[in-house]
């Protein structure tokens, strides 16, 4: 299985770039936008749009938190997607930038900050 992870602050980033480029009617960008025709907004996808394998995400939250996790394989479950990931294609458009922190770097830096806020 694969997931598309975006770091917290890539999304905070994305956010506050977005912010100034509120869409404008008739203002398409490209032929991915997702501009309404009825109304000015748009969805924009917030990821980097390189997904990874759920065990790699596993071994990324081990080596961060330093301890084994108990792994239990279990079947595919019903409607869950085998893949998702994110077209970054539209935000680049709109606002230059596209997430690029990586599955390891985020998931330590998530591990360091929730150890430190609640003291674990």
């Amino acid at each position: 299985m694969q997931r598309d992870f975006t770091y917290i602050d890539d999304l905070v980033e994305a956010i506050a770039r977005l912010v100034g480029r509120a869409p404008r009617e008739g203002e398409a960008v490209g032929a991915v936008d997702s501009l309404s025709p009825a109304a000015p907004y748009r969805v924009v996808n917030i990821g980097g749009g390189q997904p990874v394998g759920l065990l790699e995400f596993i071994d990324a939250v081990e080596a961060s938190l330093g301890v084994p996790v108990r792994r239990r394989f279990l079947p595919m479950q019903k409607g869950d997607a085998p893949a998702t990931f994110a077209s970054p294609e539209l935000l680049e458009s709109l606002v230059d930038y596209k997430p690029t922190t990586g599955i390891r770097t985020g998931v330590t830096a998530f591990v360091d900050w929730y150890r430190g806020y609640y003291s674990v």
